[in-house]
């Protein structure tokens, strides 16, 4: 492929929308249009080149969900700079831990994030210039001369995003300009997209979600992003109106929550024609009839794009998240790398057929990047099957699988048998360590409000659904779960927790 076939960076395609009136990014403070976004971030990069930044350096954006975050990310694309968009819950050692891998010349604040940044950064043998919400205005207000030209290509590093960290030190994907283009580009494809959408996301900036695959398809086809401040299951539907919203993305337990809200007369007045994401439950029908909005279910990560899709218009095939595009090769392997026969379950491992499809890697750590591509192979660390029509199903989380007495138990599986429960809002399946050696199963559960869910009715409802290693020891009704900013639950602090002397026993029941 010639470089003139790389297609635009992300600067170059937001200058090509210059000219535009229409609404680019629209935020619960007001809208901004391509032609003011292009202005301003022109203004913004010439503050940014005084104060020192140039091609090839790192700044970090510790920002909420806020414009000043997304212009601040296309003014350092624009001067070929790198972007470290930073998870603003993030404190202490794991905000070190970001910036020390990184290696930012600047950070961009904002004020609920500046104090943990400052007191991350004096922790620190080497301190980076920290530039507060003050000092960011007065570098967007501009510089006497425009700034420099940069000659960074598609295949350049445009943006660092880390993972979850729910399972070890969060790692920081650097993404180049191309990935950011042509994965948006394969979802207006594939998810059949149009000029007149409104694409909404709930979801932080610093996740794929919002900056890769709503801003990224809005800039595609020149239409409008509508960045929520936060996931609110008591807002959501009053924001999507007020937002104007047709298309959503959803993850994690958010269609469950949605779904177990009451029922409403307003519940299909809604401008939303399409949700996509991952889990796409069993009550999707009765979801879609409800609110009047198509489900579609794919699969993704940062490392690898979204390489599965469900293809929008075939009749939904229950727990599958696709086919393969063809811009991607994909295989099941088993512990030793080999592929495995259709149906049986093995880790999902992907390679990209175009250039700059993927992550470039970690960065700072060569290790880990080196780990994850061996064999040629990107190793997801998720385990699936694929059936003989080429469709994947997702099995769970290769760390998350649990070992029972000599059985593999998927936690996700447990937990979307659970889920189902009329009385159940939320769930978490997990490992904690048995007498027997290997583990015992345990589940987190949060009740619908002024329910009289228990742990037995728990148990017995699973009894009733899932084979019986997979049935839970342990149960806990909990409040709620310790969750990341973007819904995913944080079960390295359940594990820790572990048994407590609250925990139902299904073997030693609690005395009353």
């Amino acid at each position: 492929m010639k470089p003139e076939h790389l297609g635009p960076t992300i600067d170059g395609l937001l200058t090509s929308r210059a000219g535009s009136g229409a609404v680019f990014l629209r935020f619960g403070s007001g809208d901004i249009t391509f032609a003011d976004a292009a202005t301003r971030v022109e203004r913004l990069a010439g503050g940014l080149a005084v104060a020192g930044i140039g091609t090839g350096d790192t700044v970090a954006v510790v920002m909420p969900n806020v414009p000043e975050h997304v212009l601040s990310f296309f003014a350092l694309c624009r001067l070929g700079a790198i972007g470290c968009l930073v998870n603003t819950a993030f404190r202490g050692p794991a905000l070190q831990h970001a910036f020390a891998v990184t290696g930012p010349k600047l950070i961009l604040t904002h004020p609920t994030t500046h104090a943990e940044v400052v007191a991350a950064v004096a922790a620190m043998p080497e301190r980076p210039r920290i530039v507060d919400i003050d000092e960011w205005a007065v570098l967007a207000s501009g510089a006497e001369s425009p700034p420099p030209q940069a000659s960074h290509s598609p295949r350049d590093p445009a943006l660092i995003l880390f993972t979850s960290g729910t399972t070890g030190p969060s790692k920081g994907c650097v993404l180049p300009h191309r990935y950011l283009v042509r994965q948006a580009e394969l979802m207006v494809e594939h998810l059949e997209f149009t000029s007149s959408d409104v694409f909404y996301c709930p979801f932080p900036l610093f996740h794929i979600d919002a900056t890769v695959l709503t801003i990224g398809p809005a800039l595609v086809l020149g239409t409008t992003a509508a960045i929520g401040e936060r996931f609110s299951v008591s807002g959501f539907w009053d924001e999507v109106r007020r937002m104007e919203a047709t298309v959503f993305d959803f993850m994690g337990a958010t269609l469950t929550l949605l779904y177990k809200q009451p029922t409403t007369t307003e519940d299909s007045n809604n401008p939303l024609r399409l949700g996509w994401g991952v889990p796409v439950p069993e009550f999707a029908s009765h979801f879609e009839q409800r609110f009047g909005v198509t489900l579609v279910e794919l699969y993704g990560s940062t490392d690898a794009g979204l390489p599965i899709y469900h293809p929008p218009h075939e009749p939904r095939r229950e727990g599958s998240c696709g086919r393969l595009i063809d811009a991607y090769e994909a295989a099941v392997l088993d512990v030793d790398g080999f592929e495995v026969a259709a149906g049986k379950v093995g880790e999902l491992a992907i390679r990209p057929r175009e250039p700059s499809l993927m992550s470039m890697g970690y960065v700072g750590m060569d290790g880990a990047s080196l780990a994850s591509r061996r064999d040629l192979w990107f190793h997801t660390g998720d385990l699936v099957r694929r059936d003989n029509e080429g469709f994947f199903y997702f099995v769970g989380r290769r760390a998350d699988s649990i070992r029972r007495r000599g059985e593999n138990i998927s936690a996700f599986e447990v937990e979307e048998a659970i889920r189902l429960h009329p009385d159940v809002v939320d769930v978490a399946a997990f490992g904690v360590p048995s007498a027997l050696t290997e583990d015992d199963l345990m589940v987190a559960v949060v009740p619908r409000p002024h329910s009289d869910l228990t742990p037995e009715s728990v148990v017995r409802f699973c009894e009733g659904r899932l084979a019986r290693h997979m049935v839970p020891r342990y149960v806990d009704i909990v409040t709620g779960l310790p969750l990341t900013p973007t819904e995913k639950v944080r079960k390295d602090e359940l594990r820790a927790a572990g048994v407590t002397p609250s925990t139902w026993d299904r073997e030693r029941p609690l005395e009353p």
